[in-house]
Parts: C-alpha cells; structure tokens; sequence
C-alpha cells in the first residue's frame, strides 16, 4: 500500500511539474522582449510605453473652468511589426511623402540638415539626444568624427534604401530608421510619429495601412475662455537646455511642461505621475497582453483667486478705452491719439487676492502657434506682460506717499496751506511749474490749497513745497512699506523696478559720476511721482491696497486652492499672508481718504465717477516719460471709502491723463458690485463648488 501510495505521489508531483513548466513556458513567450521560435525568427515583442497623466485643470474662483484636457490623438510605429512585415522601406516612404504632402510636422531627431549638403545640427537639440546620437554611432562601430554626408551614405547603404528615390524621400526616411532604431539602442519608448493628429490627416494616413502603426490616444490642453492669455500660460515640449532639469524630478523628453504663466508656476500640482503601460505584440500586430506596470495618477486641479467675469469686463474696458483714445483722443486736446498699451489690477483688498490683470494687447492662447509669426512682428509686443513686467513712472498717483510722509513726521498737519503760484520758485537753478500752468499756458493757478484739496485737483506745486519740506529718506520710507520698488510675492516671474531715492541714482548713474549725486530737484520731482521712480502696474495695485488697509501689505497671490484630480479632497489652501505693515496714523489716512474722495467727486477723477452710487476713493496720474508723444496715464481707486473691498489699478502707455482712465474703474466697479452677471460664462460641468 505504502508502494502505490509513493507512485500516486510521484505521478501527481510529476504533472505539477509539467503543468508549471508549460505556464513558466508560456509567461516566458509573452513577456519577454524578444522571445523566438525554433527557427530563430521572433514571436512576440513586449515593449514599455510612458503614458502621461493627464493635468490638472486650472479654475477661476468661482469654479469655472478655464484650462481642461481635450482627447488627441498620437501616431505611434512599432519597429518589430513594421520590420516583420514586406518592404518596411516602401511603407515609410508613402508614410513621410503624405506627411509632406498635408503639412504635417514629424518627429525626427536625427542631428542632420533636411538637405544636402548635408551638415550636423548637435546644437539644436538637448545633452541627452546628442548622446542618444552618440551611443547610435558607437551601436554601429561609426567613427564619432565622421561627416555627415558620409553618415547618410552609410545610413543609406545599411538601410537599403533603393537608389531611385529623390534625395529628400532619402532623408526622410532613414531619419524614421535612425528613430525607430534608437528605441533599442538608446532604450527609448514607442517611438511617436505625430503628437495630436486632426482627424482628416488620421484617416488619411490610416488609410495607407503602415504595419506597426497604431493610434494613442492622450489629452492636450484646452482653453475654455479667450481671456487671461497672458496669466494662464501655454504648455509645450521640454526645451533642449530644460530637460536636464527635468530629468532629475522623472519627466520623460517627451513630456509637456508649463511653459509659461500659470501652466508653469504650478506645475508641479498640475503635472501628475505618468504611468507605464507594457504591450505584448504578436509578429503580425496582434496584441497579445496589455496592462499598466505603473498607473498613470491625473494632476491636481489648481483654483485660482481670478474672477473671469471681472478679468473680461477688465480686458475689454482697457481694450476700449485704449481704441477709443486712438480714434478720438481726449476731448479739447486731442492729446492721447497715440495711446498704444496699457494694464489694470484688481485686488481683494484684505486677502492680496488678485482678481483680475489685463494686459493690453492681448493675445489668443487656443491660436498662439498660428498666430506667433505676427504676435513676434508687432511692434506693440502683445505677448508682453506689461502687468507685471513693465515699469513705469507712477506720475501724481505717488502723492499719497508724500502726504503719509509730511504728516507722519510732524512735518506739515492736514490743514496746512499754501498758495499755489504756478511757478515754484523756492530755488533759483530749478524752478518746475504746476500743471495747471503749463496747460493754461501760465496764465492759471489752484490759488489756495491744503492737503486734501492738492489731492483732489493734484497740485504738483502743493507736493513740491511738502517734498522739500520733508526730505526723500522720510518720503521713500513710505513707498517701500507700500510695496513700491518691491517684490509683491506673486507666484509669476515679476519686475522689481525701482524707487527714486539716493542709492538708486547711484545705481543708475554708475557711468556718470558727476550725475549720480542727489539733489534737491531730485526730491521735487520724487514728490510728485517722477524722478527715478519706475513702478509696475500689480505694483501700484498693491499700493491702493495697502493704503486701503491703512498701511497693511498683503502678499499678491493667484493662488486659493489645490484640489485633488477627482475633487474630493482639498490638498492646499492658502492663506492671506502679511508681507509688511506700517502704522499709518489716522490724521494721515483719514486725511487722503479725504482728498481721494473729492478726486472722485469733484476733482481730477470726476468725469466717470463722481456720481457713482459706492463712495469710491480715486487718484489720477500723469506721468512725463521721456519718450515723446503724450504723457502717460495713471489711476489708483479702492472701494467702499468706508470698509475697502476692492483696490484698482490703470495704467496707459500714453494715456494723456490718468481721468480718462475713469471709465475702466467704473466698468470694474459696477461687475464687482453688481448682482447681475454682466460677461459670458463658461460650463462648468464636473466642478464641485
């Protein structure tokens, strides 16, 4: 018994053993990269593909979607069933010439010119395909140094093209040999004919029946509104002297990366972890095995502190009253005809929140690559960020700051007096005029005048006497904690400028020693927001705000929220931050709020918003520039003048003056305190609000 007992063992150990050597055989067949039959010619093929998680998509405050993923479509061409199947040559010949023949822009990195005489182009491409190009010369025994024209001769030779082709059907396609090859010397994933097909060229190109070619489908970016171009930003392609850095965080050369604006500020939540997708083909095409070695995990959604609503009312009020001062200039002068550019801020006054930043001219990001030949050649740069990027004098929206000085130091009170005379006279080498007088041609004066009301009317004689009579030191201390000349925090790439004080003349006149002293002209003109003062347009928005908190600067910020892909889980949310506070005293404050309300009831704001239904505290700029035409235009407003939600900035490269600035606070204005919904809006299926 005990005998038969053994044998029954043994036979049933024995089948295990056969039946696991048949599976081992199996897995072994499908999953290996190059598996062969008895004959040596290859079975099955598995390869690994990066599959790039898709973004996350970018929101407005209120839950509109601005920035999503759209489905597209990639070529892919698997080498193994192209090279099983009859004349692989003749295949990639038809597949390039109906590329040509359709405007289609395929991969190809092979470091050679199109045509002859053929030259090497290395310097074009990154670190890492020029050594992808090394390691295929080292792969074939090539000599590093040889030419390039006799690498196409090789080239040719071992790919055996046939000699009746024309040269570029040559070229083109041993380029597609040299990619295809590159996937086993370099260790490269599927190789990518064409990254977002349309669908006519998909269906044509399909039709030529390529083996090994099959279609991938991924998501490109989508732009659900046609504003904020300039904040939201473009993805693209890691760039050659990018990829390095790249690299190191696990970006494969193929992915694509925040290029600029928000894309690229918040990559790192927008990004996600791209996925491993292993394939096992059949000689024929047949797919024997798919699955996913790593999952793809989608980016995070980012929320934004923007309110499209008001970022259109914003872009389309600049953009009008820009065209409007073209067409007719300001009315009784006719100066402002050559307007040409401009910005406007908004920010939520107790938080940095930034609302809204228009830039004028503006651009399309869903045509930004159709349309870059024409953005590069026009002449008023329209891809520039002029909101952040450009600095500017402020011109008599600085007067505050004279003010809080003079005040503040006990160098003047808020009644304090003066005659205007139109010409200031107090030194004998520099004698500047108030702008009354230079436009009445000498003959008009704001007579007598205190604080608030040089506010109002924007005295420059008024703000020369409390200048000298305060010094710069005193002065630029208040326009540093107002955040002029400094960094706001925002998250996107920003300009400094400067202040005009001492050490910035230093600076500037570094070549010109007997200039780069300070002098008393120099405070005059600082007084009144000129001299070496260059100010950004969030700057000056800053400004408002932090005058509306009385002295509280809050970091600018167009972040509120990050939300993971799926919308259940709130992964980030950021606070308001204090970037600096200075005490201004309530004589002082309650002294410009004072001024910058009759600036918009009766002074040089009225135009537009003296009859506006919030009290609204305003300031007109005109800022000289140095440049020719008509002087710039500059306007600062927060609102309510009693409890301060909102703070405005405008500003307009050749503006005139800074009243006709008016209507575009006004236009801000009524969307952010109006119930109705004054702009077109966008869907916002699957966003949790």
């Amino acid at each position: 018994m005990e005998r038969i007992i053994k044998f029954r063992l043994g036979v049933f150990l024995a089948l295990v053993a056969l039946l696991m050597g048949f599976y081992g055989f199996r897995a072994y067949t499908v999953q290996v990269v190059n598996a062969t039959n008895t004959d040596g010619s290859i079975s099955t093929y598995t390869y690994y593909t990066p599959v790039s998680a898709a973004r996350g998509q970018i929101l407005d405050r209120n839950g509109n979607i601005l920035v999503s993923n759209r489905a597209s479509y990639n070529l892919i061409i698997n080498s193994y069933v192209l090279y099983n199947a009859d004349n692989p040559n003749e295949s990639l010949r038809q597949l390039t010439n109906l590329c040509m023949d359709r405007g289609l822009d395929y991969a190809d990195h092979l470091p050679i010119s199109l045509q002859k005489p053929y030259d090497y182009t290395l310097d074009s491409y990154s670190e890492a395909w020029q050594n992808y190009f090394r390691q295929y010369l080292s792969s074939r025994s090539w000599d590093p140094d040889i030419s390039a024209q006799q690498i196409v001769k090789l080239m040719k030779k071992s790919y055996n093209i046939p000699n009746n082709w024309t040269e570029e059907e040559c070229r083109r396609v041993i380029g597609l040999r040299y990619e295809l090859e590159l996937v086993y010397v370099a260790n490269l994933p599927t190789y990518t004919l064409l990254a977002d097909v349309d669908s006519d060229s998909l269906a044509k190109l399909m039709e030529l029946n390529v083996p090994g070619m099959s279609v991938e489908t991924t998501t490109v970016r989508e732009y659900n509104t046609p504003y904020a171009a300039h904040i939201l930003g473009r993805t693209g392609p890691i760039y050659a002297e990018e990829y390095e850095q790249y690299k190191e965080q696990g970006y494969s050369m193929n992915a694509q990366i925040g290029k600029d604006g928000l894309e690229a500020a918040f990559e790192p939540y927008l990004h996600g972890e791209d996925g491993v997708r292993v394939t096992t083909v059949a000689s024929d095409g047949l797919v024997l095995e798919e699955y996913y070695s790593e999952e793809p995990k989608a980016g995070a959604n980012v929320e934004t502190t923007l309110d499209i609503g008001l970022q259109a009312v914003a872009e389309k009020s600049l953009a009008d009253c820009i065209e409007n001062l073209n067409e007719n200039g300001v009315p009784g002068t006719g100066e402002g005809k050559d307007a040409k550019a401009g910005a406007a801020v908004v920010m939520e006054v107790k938080t940095g929140d930034v609302l809204a930043s228009a830039s004028y001219p503006t651009f399309n990001l869903e045509t930004f690559s159709e349309d870059y030949q024409a953005l590069m050649e026009d002449e008023r740069s329209p891809m520039w960020n002029r909101a952040l990027l450009a600095t500017y004098p402020p011109g008599s929206v600085y007067k505050m700051i004279t003010s809080i000085a003079a005040i503040d130091s006990e160098t003047i009170s808020p009644y304090y007096s003066i005659e205007d005379k139109g010409v200031y006279t107090y030194y004998d080498s520099y004698q500047p005029v108030c702008h009354i007088w230079t436009s009445s041609n000498g003959t008009m004066t704001h007579g007598i005048v205190d604080l608030a009301h040089a506010i109002s009317v924007s005295c420059n004689y008024y703000f020369y006497e409390a200048g000298r009579l305060t010094g710069i030191d005193a002065i630029d201390e208040v326009a540093k904690a107002m955040g002029l000349g400094q960094p706001t925090g925002i998250e996107l790439p920003e300009e400094i400028g400067y202040r005009a004080n001492g050490e910035t003349k230093k600076i500037l006149y570094a070549d010109q020693p007997d200039q780069s002293g300070w002098y008393s002209a120099d405070t005059l003109a600082a007084s009144i927001g000129q001299s070496e003062n260059r100010i950004t347009p969030l700057q000056l928005c800053v400004y408002a705000s932090t005058l509306a908190n009385q002295g509280t600067r809050y970091r600018a910020t167009f972040l509120q929220k990050v939300i993971s892909a799926d919308y259940q889980e709130l992964l980030e949310e950021v606070d308001p931050e204090v970037l600096s506070t200075y005490e201004i005293s309530d004589t002082a404050y309650d002294a410009i709020v004072y001024g910058m309300r009759l600036a918009a009831t009766e002074g040089s704001a009225k135009t537009h918003l003296e009859n506006y239904p919030i009290d609204v505290c305003a300031k007109t700029g005109t800022a000289q520039h140095g440049s020719g035409g008509s002087d710039n235009a500059s306007l600062v407003v927060f609102a309510p003048a009693e409890d301060p939600q909102i703070a405005i900035a405008v500003y307009v490269e050749k503006g005139a003056q800074g009243g006709n600035l008016g209507t575009i606070a006004a236009d801000i204005l009524d969307h952010y305190f109006s119930q109705e919904t004054l702009y077109e809006t966008y869907p916002t299926e699957g966003v949790a609000n």
